[in-house]
């Protein structure tokens, strides 16, 4: 049984839809207890940081997660959700969860911060002067560090939804296992241990988001 976190902030419809969609069962709740028997977890999120962690105190969910974590339990997170499990985000100047080492930065504060080289710009690295933000689109992936199981059956360079500003960046670049391009390398599957995070929204990315989900909860169905 795959539980969905309902804390005031998450996308939670568009989940719902895509889990009845493959015929998944699951449960919503905005009551850790409700959650504490299921196999694994969906964590999404939509919004403004500070406000999510807000939220997540208020519910209980902020030691719940921890604690999830820490037993090494399944744990998908979607957009914002992908981004407060790691320690810290420059929106709101917000500490969050901490379960995965790592910051979430702003696009423009990385991008003042390159400095590419000549081979970089021949291939379009001073493309930022012209994007906009939020990154807000269809983008393709492209694997590596060895991928993810979650991954498996999806064509490298298939196309996922993306909707955010903010980027994240774990402390280890080994956790991520694929990236898309907007500006620089964006990561968009992290995953350390039993927690994975999806920066791109697999719910509303058709086929390809489908098959992560379906991975992500096979033992059901």
């Amino acid at each position: 049984m795959t539980g969905i976190v309902d804390y005031n902030a998450g996308n939670i419809k568009s989940v719902e839809r895509a889990l009845d969609a493959i015929k998944a069962p699951f449960i919503v709740s905005k009551n850790p207890l409700d959650l504490e028997k299921v196999d694994r977890l969906i964590f999404p999120g939509v919004g403004e940081a500070s406000y999510a962690m807000e939220q997540l105190r208020t519910t209980g969910f902020d030691s719940f997660l921890k604690d999830w974590a820490a037993a090494e339990k399944p744990l998908v997170g979607i957009c914002l959700g992908s981004q407060i499990i790691f320690d810290y985000s420059e929106e709101g100047d917000t500490k969050c969860l901490g379960l995965v080492p790592g910051k979430i930065r702003h696009f423009s504060n990385l991008w003042k911060e390159r400095n590419p080289g000549a081979d970089e710009i021949k291939m379009g690295a001073m493309e930022p002067l012209t994007l906009k933000i939020p990154n807000m689109g269809w983008h393709d992936l492209t694997f590596c560090n060895g991928g993810s199981n979650l991954l498996e059956g999806v064509k490298e360079e298939s196309d996922f939804y993306f909707v955010h500003s903010y980027v994240i960046q774990p402390d280890d670049p080994v956790i991520i296992k694929s990236y898309a391009t907007y500006g620089m390398m964006v990561p968009a599957v992290v995953q350390k241990g039993s927690v994975t995070a999806f920066q791109f929204h697999p719910e509303k990315s058709g086929e390809p988001g489908l098959r992560i989900l379906r991975n992500y909860v096979a033992a059901d169905l």
